[in-house]
């Protein structure tokens, strides 16, 4: 819930998260650019309530997220949420996340689509989580990831301690979480952090090639091999090959698995519909 290194002062309207169906491409956008994109509840609720919905939606085939303006997203609106002199009540905390910004995290991970975010400008606390949690981040080289959690005086959430640790190994997660490291986004591409870290005048061009590819992919064994490689985090080996099998299984049931056999024998590009 790690707040923005400069969200502005004074009181800011609640923002918004503009959801914008393109074709089978669901677009997201955090828009509060004067407080950094930082998320407000209704926008955390907003965004939960949008990737359900992508969920069940069988003629998606991507979903992308990005920030309005100069930044990603400044994570979650701290000082908003602890205005006022009412106190909550004992266990807030425990009540309320699991069900915001903890599950925006577990749906990023879960949905059976490819998630691509594009990051320019700050992405910070949940702002960062959401970059790492997607399966693809494409930021430009001055972007800036930052968790500062500590630096705030609380421990970190939103899946900090499960993705970092993963993505590039204990020694740098203990950097970025226990000494508050920026990274910027040409470091996190030679870390393993993200994706692909390009000039700022390149992000929207290669953002937009890689959604290209992958809405015209095999969308059913996309999401499976997601599902594989988030289920194999916690499996042993044999569990795994298991749950392989049964994800081939179903993928070969598919109409995109006869046209990819199809294209393979007559020497020309698959024309996959998603099906």
């Amino acid at each position: 819930m790690a707040d923005s290194p400069d969200a502005g002062s004074g009181s800011a309207p609640d923002g918004a998260v503009t959801v914008l169906r393109d074709g089978a491409l669901l677009q997201l956008t955090l828009a509060r650019p004067d407080r950094r994109n930082s998320l407000s509840a209704s926008m955390t609720e907003t965004l939960v309530n949008a990737l359900t919905e992508a969920a069940r939606d069988d003629t998606l085939r991507a979903v992308h997220i990005r920030g309005a303006g100069d930044d990603f997203c400044a994570g979650a609106d701290w000082v908003a949420t602890n205005a006022g002199d009412r106190r909550p009540r004992t266990g807030d905390l425990v009540r309320r996340v699991p069900h915001a910004a903890h599950r925006v995290i577990e749906l990023l991970q879960t949905i059976a689509l490819p998630v691509v975010c594009s990051v320019r400008g700050w992405a910070v606390g949940l702002g960062c989580n959401l970059a790492l949690a997607a399966d693809f981040t494409v930021a430009t080289t001055d972007a800036v990831f930052w968790e500062p959690f500590i630096a705030r005086g609380f421990s970190p959430d939103s899946g900090s301690t499960w993705l970092l640790p993963r993505l590039i190994g204990l020694a740098r997660a203990r950097r970025m979480l226990l000494l508050g490291e920026q990274v910027s986004g040409a470091s996190a591409q030679d870390w393993g952090l993200i994706h692909q870290a390009v000039a700022p005048a390149d992000l929207d061009a290669a953002t937009d090639e890689l959604l290209a590819t992958l809405t015209q992919g095999p969308t059913v064994a996309i999401g499976l091999t997601k599902q594989a490689l988030h289920y194999g985090q916690q499996a042993t080996l044999p569990q795994a090959l298991t749950q392989e099998l049964f994800n081939l299984e179903l993928s070969c049931r598919t109409a995109d698995f006869k046209e990819g056999l199809a294209a393979f024998s007559q020497r020309r590009p698959p024309d996959f519909t998603g099906r």
